[in-house]
């Protein structure tokens, strides 16, 4: 019983540490992200807008000087990490309250400010704000309908004006500040991000092709969850891609940082079907290992020839980037595959079961085969 209770402990303990070191790790990971150079860039450069349009929103004529504070609301809204970001989100802005002043002139026609009329324009505005594509103009249109019914009372048309004028300042300081200074461009991103999901598939078939020649059914099996994770990371590769594209919009900066973003497609491309194969022989293989009633076998005499198919594509994977070499380790992993392949045939002659062995070997001869294709494109590019 004292051996039991002090197990339970021991177990409570580990937990607990894991719990911290998880909770550690998501605390830093969180301090990095508020002060990544980008981020911090962001933010400098919109409390620069916010303060210039507070500087200059008295400036305005009219009844448009007694609201400056929309000013640096409009400066705040258009700011984003891209340009041309900035100028969709801050056009859509400027929309969104356009419609929105129209929805709150078209109820105050009909009643005053009252609980019913409040009811109605944001109930309108919502409505409207669903209509596709309006992007940030939905959150816009109730927002701008509510403040002009409520605050513009009876000066509503002068209110109207001026909420119009100051944001509409606002938003072209924003975007001016965020075209004219370092307008940011998100190609380090992409190699980062298509860098880290090489290695992680890479790692995952390392780490099967050691399982295959552990003893069976092998004692190391965390790689057989990792299926989600490889999708994942590789979503974020086509969300570095994307980014990067759209910061080269209307970029200045564009053309003294040339960049083929042709390839990073091509590289993105080339990413998910590699991911896509390395996710299904992660599934075809755990569930050949510790699936019931599958019907799916590794036969003992395939585990060396699939560890070194395995193996010679994961290295194919790590050194894609590396054009001297890449040619020899295409050969090298191609082959690797057409041994495993030849294995295959006799052990089926055998009458053994070799169905996912074979499952296998397809998925890892279309790997070398996107990574082939992916190299003759560059080439010819």
């Amino acid at each position: 019983m004292a051996t039991s209770s002090r197990a339970a402990r021991s177990s409570r303990s580990t937990l607990s540490t894991l719990s911290t070191g998880r909770a550690a790790s998501a605390a830093r990971n969180s301090v990095r992200a508020v002060f990544a150079k980008i981020r911090l860039e962001l933010a400098a450069k919109t409390a620069l807008a916010a303060g210039l349009a507070w500087l200059i929103a008295p400036l305005m004529p009219g009844p448009a000087a007694h609201y400056p504070y929309y000013a640096p609301l409009g400066a705040l809204v258009s700011m984003y990490p891209t340009v041309a970001d900035s100028a969709k989100r801050g056009m859509q802005s400027l929309l969104g309250l356009i419609l929105g002043i129209g929805v709150a002139f078209t109820v105050a026609s009909f009643t005053g400010a009252s609980a019913l009329a409040v009811a109605a324009v944001v109930g309108i505005g919502v409505l409207i704000g669903g209509l596709p594509r309006m992007g940030a103009a939905s959150d816009w249109v109730p927002m701008a309908a509510l403040f002009v019914l409520v605050i513009g009372g009876n000066r509503a048309d002068s209110f109207s004006a001026a909420y119009v004028l100051q944001m509409a300042v606002g938003v072209g300081i924003g975007f001016a500040v965020n075209w004219l200074i370092l307008p940011p461009l998100h190609f380090q991103a992409v190699s980062d991000a298509t860098g880290r999901q090489r290695e992680a598939l890479s790692n995952q078939l390392d780490d099967i092709a050691a399982a295959m020649t552990e003893s069976w059914p092998p004692d190391h099996e965390d790689w057989a969850s990792r299926s989600d994770l490889l999708s994942q990371t590789a979503s974020e590769v086509r969300q570095a891609v994307h980014q990067a594209e759209l910061s080269a919009k209307a970029n200045p900066r564009r053309r003294r940082h040339p960049r083929d973003l042709q390839a990073d497609v091509r590289d993105l491309r080339a990413i998910e079907r590699v991911t896509f194969h390395v996710r299904d022989i992660t599934d075809v293989l755990s569930s050949a290992i510790w699936g019931k009633n599958t019907g799916a076998t590794v036969p003992p005499e395939l585990t060396d020839e699939l560890s070194a198919a395995l193996s010679s594509n994961a290295e194919l994977l790590r050194n894609w980037d590396n054009p001297e070499a890449l040619e020899g380790l295409i050969e090298k992993a191609q082959e690797a595959v057409n041994e495993l392949s030849e294995a295959l045939h006799k052990t089926a002659s055998l009458e053994s079961s070799v169905n996912a062995t074979a499952s296998v070997a397809m998925s890892l001869r279309r790997i070398v085969g996107a990574v082939r294709l992916r190299a003759e494109q560059d080439r010819d590019s």
